[in-house]
Formats: structure tokens, sequence, C-alpha cells
């Protein structure tokens, strides 16, 4: 729930600020854990990673016993706790790892990937969201099972490309490597609406999606530039707008303002409903390039 929603809901609530600087150096302690294993590691936020140990640093013979080192060097060392999930793939790797939150560690055997698959409901796999999982269920689709029973034409005439990538993901099957280091290009949040609304409706959207798209954007060490509005229409006809302001948004409101404000830049016509919202942060530069480029005087008055 955005915390936006919850203070609506209960205004008495005392919100404790979060310590972001704090979050960061921890989780730089935890990646020096994970470096003593591999270089092979892709963040994916302060907390969680992809690591590829196919190469091990420390010669641990498994996957699972690196695993389970990690886990006990963050315990001992840190004081935390960690959930890790073993798979020969990232796709099962991100499920398994949910898998026995928190404080847990789940294995997933090449051998073991179909069995292990078949019953989930196909809401656990990764980018299926209520929309999609509800689109499925409208065909008899509600497990992984019943997924990969359906034919790629049928999947791909009903969700276009992503049909081949539900195809595979149904059947263990997930090429996508490690990529240690990727830079953040961008961060956004979108939703799909229960109802298409007009476009004065969709403010209570953008603030929603403005709190998860800062919340995220305060993991990163680099600055944003740039906040896009992307807009859906019922016909399925995608409009975005963009503003790079010459100060980067510094707070969660500065942020909503420039989101709202670029809605007043979508041309207002009769009968437009819209059906998806997003707000993203791109053109991520780092801290010293941009206070350089601030710094820059003007050549002329």
């Amino acid at each position: 729930m955005p915390a936006l929603t919850a203070e609506r809901l209960c205004p008495q609530a005392v919100f404790v600020p979060p310590d972001f600087t704090r979050y960061r150096t921890v989780s730089r302690a935890v990646r020096d854990i994970l470096q003593r294993h591999t270089d092979l590691i892709e963040p994916l936020s302060l907390d969680e990673a992809y690591l590829d140990v196919t190469q091990s640093k420390t010669g641990l013979p498994t996957a699972t016993r690196i695993a389970k080192s990690i886990r006990a060097a963050i315990r001992e060392e840190l004081n935390l706790t960690a959930s890790a999930g073993v798979a020969p793939n990232k796709f099962l790797a991100k499920i398994a790892s949910d898998w026995k939150k928190p404080d847990g560690l789940f294995v997933i055997q090449p051998d073991e990937v179909e069995a292990f698959l078949t019953p989930l409901p196909v809401g656990r796999i990764p980018g299926v969201g209520k929309v999609t999982e509800r689109r499925l269920a409208e065909v008899g689709i509600k497990t992984v099972g019943d997924l990969r029973a359906v034919d790629l034409e049928t999947l791909e005439s009903r969700f276009g490309r992503y049909g081949q990538r539900l195809s595979e993901l149904a059947r263990g099957i997930d090429e996508s490597p490690v990529v240690a280091d990727r830079p953040t290009k961008s961060i956004s949040a979108e939703d799909t609406l229960e109802q298409d609304v007009p476009l004065e409706g969709i403010e209570p959207m953008i603030r929603a999606l403005a709190e998860k798209v800062w919340a995220a954007s305060r993991r990163e060490s680099r600055i944003p530039r740039t906040v896009v509005l992307k807009l859906k229409t019922k016909e399925f006809t995608i409009l975005t707008r963009s503003q790079t302001p010459a100060v980067p948004p510094s707070s969660c409101e500065a942020l909503i303002a420039i989101a709202l404000s670029l809605r007043n830049r979508v041309e207002r016509k009769p009968q437009q409903w819209f059906r998806l919202v997003g707000v993203g942060l791109s053109n991520f530069r780092d801290p010293h390039d941009f206070h350089e480029a601030v710094a820059q005087p003007e050549l002329f008055d």
C-alpha cells in the first residue's frame, strides 16, 4: 500500500523516515561478502541481487554450499538474516528466493523444474500482474501447468510477443545472463486501471505511482534528471510526456508536481479515456557530473 494511501486511511499513524544512508552502507557491506564468491553480481536493489557462481572464487563445490556460506557470513558479520534461492536460471532463482522468506534457503535442482512449476499459480511468474492473470483465467489458465499446455500460436495471438515469453517461462526456460554492474537507465512504475477513466481521473494513480518510483530511486547513487508520464488510451494508443527540469526533483512531492504538470500537457479530447498510467525517472547522471554541469557559469548575460 502506498504511504499516501495509508496516511489517508490512518491519519493518526506515525511514519518513521527511512535512513537510506545507513541502508546503502549495509548494502555495500553485503556486496563485499558476495564478491568473495563471484564478480558476476547483478544488483536489483539495495537488498537483492543475482549471482552467477558457475566459476566460484572460493572453490566451494556447489551453488547450495555457496548460498549457505553467504547467509552465514551475513548473519555473523552484519547480524542480519538473508534469504537465498538456488536454481539453474534467474527466473527460477527469483521464485526460489521468495519461497522461504524470511531467513530461508530454497533449492530447485534442474531435474525438479517441471514438477516444481506445474502446480504454481500463474501469478507467481514475475511480470504476470493482476490484469494478465485475469486474462489468463478467462481462458482457463490458472496454473503454470495449464499455461504449459497451451500452444505458442494461441499465446502469441492473445498476448503478442509476451506470449512467447510466457511459453518459455512455463517450461522453466530463461536464457538471460547475469550482467554485472548494469547502470540504471530508468526507474518506472505503471498500473492498468480496473476501469477506463478520463484524464481528470488519473491524479490518484499518478500520486501513488510517483511515490513508488521515488522510493525506488532512493536506492540509487546516481541522480535522475528526467520525469516521464506514460498513458495508454482505451484504444491502446500510448502517449508519453517528459520534462528535464533545471533542478531534479528533490522530494516525492516535487516529483508528483512535475508528473501532474505533464498530465496538463496531454490534449483533452472529448470521449478520451485511459486504461493505463505510468510514471518514470530517467536520464541518470553521476552526482559529480551533475554538479559540475550546474556549476558551469553562463557565457552570456
